[in-house]
């Protein structure tokens, strides 16, 4: 079973030791959720994804650009990214950390 409570410091930590952009801290057949931080002006190699994905912008700003559309990405946004979409976050002006959870869990 997995674990309950999670502390998003101790998930930051955990992925900054492990030099990552992205740690996956949940995996259950029906979901998965991790912490993705890109640094200020990083580039996002993504690919799109066989799962539908919903990002929570906790921090930074950027642009994002999800087919064709392309807006601000600042924190409290919720993203959503139908499966199979072309997506990427570009022009990072401050460092993002984001709430990734992808349904069902990314395989």
């Amino acid at each position: 079973m997995p674990k309950t409570l999670y502390q998003l410091a101790a998930l930051d930590a955990e992925r900054a030791a492990a030099h990552k952009r992205y740690l996956e801290f949940l995996r259950v057949p029906a979901i998965s959720a991790g912490l993705y931080v890109l640094d200020a002006e990083a580039e996002d190699q993504q690919q799109p994804h066989a799962e539908d994905e919903i990002y929570y912008v906790l921090r930074g700003r950027a642009h994002m650009r999800v087919a064709e559309q392309d807006f601000a990405v600042e924190p409290g946004q919720l993203i959503f990214v139908p499966a199979h979409a072309e997506h990427r976050f570009h022009s990072i002006r401050e460092p993002l950390q984001l709430l990734v959870v992808f349904a069902p869990a990314e395989s």
